[in-house]
């Protein structure tokens, strides 16, 4: 062995071209960093829904007239970008199907029916709330076919704001923040509480927001991570959104996040303390909503640790080769 063998090589020193793609690619992953493809995604999802109102589409100012477009526009980008920009597949969005995602999927509607039956009944109980009327729905429109047209709405606002707000940001965000310093659990609760105060201030446009509803609507996108960052599946979190809504709006008349539809099985109006039933904001920006989350956060760390053995983080989710 020579002199020349004993010592070891440098290391080769990165080309000046990749120092000055530096902040923009990452070489390891062979992929742009985390913070340019969540720009790329939005900017698509600008040009997508600039595209529709040029067409004509989605003008309405009926958030369920929107509903089935704006689903098709984000279901879209978000397919996209996981797929040419994040370099992963529908895994990783938590949207393989199996016998586990269609029982976390059942799991989540009955459990968005139970957690707004009991908001209701405890309001209903306390002389919180008044039925007005049954079966309401807009003039000159049956009950069954206005209230078939809220649930096709609901199912799909139920998906979209899921696969966005958990499937893509909160994914993309742990891997962001997985590092050598962070390790896996530590970014995706990092990338949890991020993608669910971005949640909330998504909620800042609608009508009768206040920054305790804000507040709320954040921790409620916190309990709708919660299976996924369990899990790394999103079927429980779907299922728990389009519940939760669905029966708050359409079976019990009352405000969902501030909006109040025309259509309910059971016309109620609120009349109790705001800071318990959320005044016209609904349950959300009230202690009824926050008592549904805790029971729900309770409930989904039960099934969990039923159906998995565990209630750990599913790691997965911060690693960007894991799908």
């Amino acid at each position: 062995m020579t002199l020349a063998d004993a010592v070891p090589a440098s290391p080769a020193r990165p080309s000046p071209l990749l120092l000055l793609l530096w902040p923009f690619w990452n070489q390891g992953e062979r992929r742009l960093r985390t913070g340019w493809r969540i720009l790329a995604f939005l900017g698509l999802l600008w040009l997508l829904s600039t595209a529709a109102r040029a067409a004509g589409l989605g003008t309405s100012s009926d958030p369920v007239d929107t509903a089935g477009w704006r689903f098709l526009l984000q279901v879209v980008a978000v397919l996209l970008c996981t797929r040419l920009l994040d370099r992963q597949g529908l895994a990783a969005l938590g949207l393989r199907p199996s016998r586990a995602w269609l029982a976390d999927f059942g799991f989540g509607l009955l459990l968005g029916a139970l957690l707004m039956s009991g908001v209701f009944g405890l309001q209903w109980a306390a002389g919180f709330v008044v039925v007005d009327d049954l079966l309401r729905a807009p003039d000159g429109t049956s009950f069954a076919g206005a209230f078939l047209r809220i649930l096709g709405a609901l199912v799909a606002v139920g998906f979209y704001e899921e696969i966005v707000a958990r499937g893509y940001l909160l994914r993309n965000l742990s891997q962001g923040f997985a590092c050598r310093w962070l390790r896996p659990p530590a970014a995706i609760v990092m990338a949890g509480l991020l993608s669910s105060a971005l949640f909330g201030l998504g909620h800042a446009g609608n009508p009768n927001a206040t920054p305790v509803s804000i507040f709320n609507v954040a921790l409620a996108g916190a309990l709708l991570a919660l299976p996924y960052v369990l899990t790394g599946r999103l079927a429980l979190s779907i299922g728990l959104h389009i519940t939760w809504n669905l029966f708050q709006g359409a079976v019990f008349g009352l405000p969902v996040s501030g909006l109040a539809l025309a259509t309910a099985a059971i016309a109620a109006t609120q009349v109790g303390p705001a800071e318990v039933t959320g005044g016209p904001f609904g349950p959300e920006g009230g202690l009824s909503g926050l008592a549904a989350m805790a029971a729900g956060a309770g409930l989904v760390a039960l099934w969990t640790r039923e159906r998995e053995g565990r209630i750990a983080m599913h790691t997965p989710l911060a690693e960007p080769r894991a799908a």
